[in-house]
């Protein structure tokens, strides 16, 4: 198993984060989504590192076999542990890939570390730019976030049960893009997160404003939208991010739902591999 500890400390014990690295060449890092852990990359890592990269994919702090601490997970402790881990490793010229909630830790990456060590970035389905409906942004709904947590609070496992669905659009793709298998592993996946972690999340992800962070982005940005993800609208993060970073290029894959990584892996690892090796 490979881990690193992070400088954060929880009753006077390191945080461990667990990672698998493959490959060689230029790294690319991948950033999975909420609630689930490295492994829904499953159909990206062996593409890239056949395509001649180093891919190392890590869990977040609270997820998959990463530590579970109670604590720390707000987007400045979560971008710190993306540093931990480019320090660990000494890496240099790195792609961020982070998916959903992982493009949260990409965009407050940039905005607190800058990007030295990085040379492009891709946003995928990701919650960026700002997710919570304010007086000047529309967008979703506070009360949708907070009736998550009251399904997280009142029955975990039969709320990511309907959530992977929608995840994944199922009743428009069973049986043709994706499978109930596929389904219930995602949910076996998610259940492995611990319950602090996935409520504490949804503050996070839903009511982070990274519109600053987005404005520091100074190399080159691939954002990846479907144009029916039901979990995090195109129009409130694709479209906006898009007009907020520079240098940024926005793809949109039709009809593809808010996991397109399982749905659409081909289109996805098209359009990825067509950015990263240019």
């Amino acid at each position: 198993m490979s881990q690193i500890n992070t400088s954060s400390l929880e009753k006077q014990q390191a945080v461990k984060l667990f990672y698998q690295d493959y490959g060689e060449g230029q790294p690319v890092i991948l950033i999975h989504g909420w609630p689930l852990s490295h492994k829904m990359w499953e159909y990206q890592v062996e593409t890239l590192v056949d395509e001649g990269f180093r891919v190392i994919s890590y869990d977040r702090r609270g997820f998959g076999e990463s530590t579970k601490p109670w604590s720390g997970y707000d987007y400045d402790t979560l971008a710190k542990d993306l540093k931990d881990l480019i320090e660990e490793l000494k890496l240099d010229d790195v792609i961020l890939v982070g998916f959903s909630m992982g493009g949260g830790e990409v965009a407050r990456y940039v905005g607190k570390y800058g990007t030295s060590k990085l040379s492009k970035a891709v946003l995928v389905s990701a919650v960026t730019p700002f997710m919570l409906k304010t007086d000047e942004n529309d967008a979703v709904d506070e009360s949708v976030f907070e009736d998550m947590k009251k399904g997280i609070s009142d029955d975990r496992a039969n709320f990511f049960k309907d959530f992977g669905k929608n995840f994944v659009n199922f009743e428009n793709f069973k049986d043709t893009r994706i499978s109930q298998a596929m389904v219930d592993l995602n949910w076996n996946i998610a259940m492995q997160a611990s319950r602090k972690a996935t409520l504490d999340c949804v503050d996070s992800f839903g009511k982070t404003d990274f519109r600053t962070d987005c404005k520091k982005f100074d190399i080159p940005t691939l954002i990846v939208h479907g144009d029916n993800d039901q979990i995090v609208p195109l129009e409130v993060s694709g479209e906006k991010a898009a007009d907020i970073i520079p240098n940024s290029k926005l793809e949109i894959i039709q009809d593809a739902p808010h996991g397109l990584v399982f749905t659409h892996p081909e289109d996805f690892n098209y359009i990825l591999l067509g950015f990263i090796k240019n």
